[in-house]
């Protein structure tokens, strides 16, 4: 009888995916590459999507010859922490067809903004941020 409830609920949400599917782009859950060369990899956190740096562009910082930190962090703790592994993209929540909305950490700045993820394409994202009025933001290309 279980087995039997599965199968329902899997026919039921595959079709559900087949009717929408014209709409639906496909997940930003996945690796990607920015412009700079950096790599985020982007989760699942809960009902949510996280995204965090898997690798920096450049792994050793050219000013101090040392691995890249988290150096502009408003938490002075936090300066000498890695830059790989920090989180980025904070509570994105779905806003839209194929957007989401939250927070995104710079570590150019080190600063918290809002935010959006808006996929292009299934191979696309921007990335962008607002403060007072002003928008900028970043496309990433799909690794994988």
């Amino acid at each position: 009888m279980f087995l039997m409830k599965k199968l329902v609920v899997a026919s039921l949400s595959a079709a559900a995916l087949m009717t929408n599917g014209a709409n639906a782009l496909s997940s930003p859950v996945g690796m990607w590459l920015a412009k700079d060369g950096a790599k985020i990899r982007i989760s699942p956190c809960g009902r949510n999507l996280c995204g965090f740096i898997a690798q920096t562009a450049t792994r050793i910082d050219p000013a101090t010859g040392r691995p890249i930190t988290d150096k502009n962090n408003a938490d002075l703790a936090k300066r000498k922490r890695p830059l790989a592994g920090v989180q980025i993209l904070i509570s994105l929540q779905p806003n839209g067809a194929n957007r989401w909305l939250g927070q995104l950490y710079n570590d150019d700045d080190g600063q918290t903004y809002q935010g959006n993820l808006i996929e292009l394409s299934p191979s696309s994202i921007r990335v962008e941020g607002c403060s007072a009025g002003i928008c900028g933001g970043d496309n990433l290309t799909r690794l994988k």
